[in-house]
This record gives structure tokens, sequence and C-alpha cells, in this order.
């Protein structure tokens, strides 16, 4: 719903396709830079109250966020900028809520479960992905963004007790005569070292780069292309979710992790050929029926590498790899929004989505033929991604 909300915000109040682009870039660059310090953090310190920290003060902002909205002093091109620095603050704090709650899932599951927990994990954040865009899009035209901010905010007090009633088992933390920067780059070696990890994330990361930038334009194809509103940009953003939690629900109903290299291979594919039909849609039915299947393929192509990371990586550097992997996914969408709202602003969202789908697709067909067409052909790659 704030997501939803802030996009509007700052195109209501600029008309800026480059603002949107400087919002999405404010709102994940903090993941870049200190992700790995959330990493870090998660793999020497208490990973329970590391999720209660960081879920506490993103309830502050959202209340601060919705205080000043509705309040009218969120007004013009300050107020826009406004609404940017405070997804920058919610950034920061995500970098470091991100790579310990995903650590944290394995204390709370176990390993044997954790591929499911993955999956229902994804279905449930996608979830609010269909329905708080919709209720967004009836709340902003009905009374307003400001309360949208305020009921994310109120969200944040059930998410706060539930982690006050949980009952985790203690881990061990051993102590480190390592120094704090040779810890943060363990984890980077870790993953780079190892090739199933290294070439899935290589791959996100270009689905982050550029595939997942069109939702920074859905303001600009609701309004300007599709000639709709507010109720339009809701109801675009829930086609995605809803499509990113069956894809989530069908890959936790899998029973057999095997070939998950080639399942990457043809959801990216899939996500990229999407992009690029969606880049020259210009009816609703069709611009939400794709959005679906991006949202399909792009939630399932995430679960598949996140369970691919989980299941290779030991426990004491599982902060830290799951901090690469947070930078490399989430890290990288803000310099593609940057990117975005730039080239936008000179050749159209259309065309832009359109040269993004072709750079998308091109890193998939590299993936196929260069690691999932190898797991076939090679005894030793079968049998790593057998074990993924």
């Amino acid at each position: 719903m704030q997501t939803t909300a802030q996009l509007w915000l700052v195109y209501r109040l600029t008309g800026s396709a480059a603002l949107l682009g400087i919002f999405g870039f404010a709102s994940q660059v903090p993941m870049l830079f200190l992700s790995s310090l959330g990493g870090y953090l998660g793999d020497h310190y208490n990973r329970h109250r590391g999720v209660m920290a960081t879920q506490t003060v993103s309830m502050v902002l959202a209340f601060a966020l919705a205080t000043l909205t509705l309040t009218g002093r969120i007004q013009g091109w300050r107020g826009a900028w406004v609404v940017v620095a405070i997804a920058f603050m919610l950034g920061t704090v995500n970098a470091f809520d991100v790579p310990i709650r995903q650590a944290f899932l394995v204390q709370m599951v176990g390993k044997e479960d954790l591929p499911n927990a993955i999956a229902l994990n994804s279905s449930i954040f996608n979830g609010a992905r269909v329905v708080g865009p919709a209720i967004a899009g009836f709340t902003v035209a009905w009374v307003g963004e400001g309360w949208c901010f305020f009921l994310n905010g109120v969200s944040f007090v059930a998410v706060i007790v539930a982690l006050l009633m949980m009952r985790i088992p203690k881990t061990e933390i051993k102590p480190s005569d390592e120094s704090p920067l040779n810890s943060l780059v363990q984890g980077f070696r870790f993953a780079m070292s190892d090739l199933p990890i290294r070439s899935t994330l290589l791959l996100l990361s270009v689905l982050s780069l550029f595939g997942l930038q069109y939702s920074v334009f859905m303001p600009i194809y609701a309004q300007d292309i599709l000639k709709g509103n507010a109720r339009t940009l809701g109801l675009l953003m829930s086609a995605a979710g809803v499509g990113a939690v069956l894809g989530a629900l069908h890959f936790a109903a899998r029973t057999n992790y095997k070939g998950l290299a080639r399942w990457i291979a043809a959801t990216s594919t899939t996500t990229a050929i999407g992009i690029l039909i969606f880049s020259g849609a210009k009816v609703f039915w069709l611009c939400a029926l794709v959005l679906f299947v991006v949202g399909f393929a792009a939630t399932s192509q995430m679960a598949a590498t996140n369970t691919l990371i989980q299941n290779r990586v030991p426990d004491e550097l599982r902060s830290r790899v799951m901090a690469v992997y947070a930078t490399m996914f989430m890290g990288v969408q803000p310099i593609g929004a940057l990117i975005a709202g730039g080239v936008a602003k000179r050749i159209g969202a259309p065309h832009t989505l359109s040269v993004f789908g072709s750079l998308v697709l091109l890193g998939s067909l590299v993936f196929v033929f260069r690691v999932a067409l190898r797991t076939r052909r090679t005894k030793q790659s079968t049998t790593a991604a057998a074990d993924d």
C-alpha cells in the first residue's frame, strides 16, 4: 500500500518520470552499500532482536510519513523530495533487515522445511502485493495517500507483537578473531567461488537491474497510456501480485528440487518476453494479463534462487551470503531505477521497457547456453543441480 501510494503521490505532485526513477533509486540504494554490514551483524548478534529493531523503526517512519501527508505538509516538488528522503531512510532500515530476516528464517523453520518456507514466505509477501495496491488505489481516490501510510504503520504493530511472542531456540554465536572487514568480504568470496550460486546471482542481478523496472513506470502506464487513474494503477500492480502469489505457491508445492538451473532459465526467459510484450501494450486487459505472467515467472525465479543459495551456504556465513544476495538483487534496483528514469525522459517509458526487456532476454539466453545446458552435459554439474 505504502509503495503504491508513494509512487502515485510523487507523480501527482510533479508529473516527472525522472523523479519516479530517483524515488526508486533512493529507496533501494542503501541496500547496495549497507546490506553487507547488516549481514555481518546478523552473523555476530541475535537475529531475533535485530528483526524486531528494524520493524520498529519501519513503523516509526510510516507514521511520520502519514503525519506529514495528513497535515498537508507534503506539497509540490519540495513535498515530493520529502517523500524521497523518507524512502531513503526506509531503504536504509531494509538494508539491515533483509539479510538478518532471511537468515532468521532458517532458525524459525529448520533447514529441512526451508524450500517450502521460502516459497510460502514469498507467497505471503506477494499476497500483500495483490491486496495492498488494490486497497491503496481505492483509498487514495477516496481519502488520499496519507491514510495508506497510516494503515501501513498500524500493520507493524501486529508484526512486532508476533515477533515478541516467538520462542526461538538460542543459537551459539562463535566469536571470531578476524577483522570486521575480512568478515564482510568472506561472504562475497564464498558466493563468487560457488558456480551455482554465482551464476544464478548474476542472472538475478540482470532481472533486478532491468527486468523489475516496469514497476517504476506503472503510474505512467495507468495515467498517460491507459488514460486511467489511481484505481487503474492499483489493479495493474495487483495483476502482477496475483501472478507472483501463484508463482510462489506453485514453487512451494514442488516436492522435487532437482533441475533448478533449468527452471531459473525458463522463468527468466518468460519474464523477458513478458516485458517486451508489455512495453508495446496499449489496452488494459493485455497489460494486466502480461503483468500476471511476469509476476508469476519473476517470483518463481527469485524463490528458486533463494532456495539454491540457502541450501548451499553454511550457517556461520548465512547472513553474510544473504547480504550478497540482497546486494545483487535489491541493491542494484536503484541503479536500474535511476537509469530507467533518465532513459525514459529521453525516449519514453515504452521504448525504455523494450530495451530493458531485450537485455533481460539476452542475459537469459547466455545463462541457458552457458549454465543450464552445461548441467545436462556434465555429470558433475548435474549432481550439483540435483543437490540444489
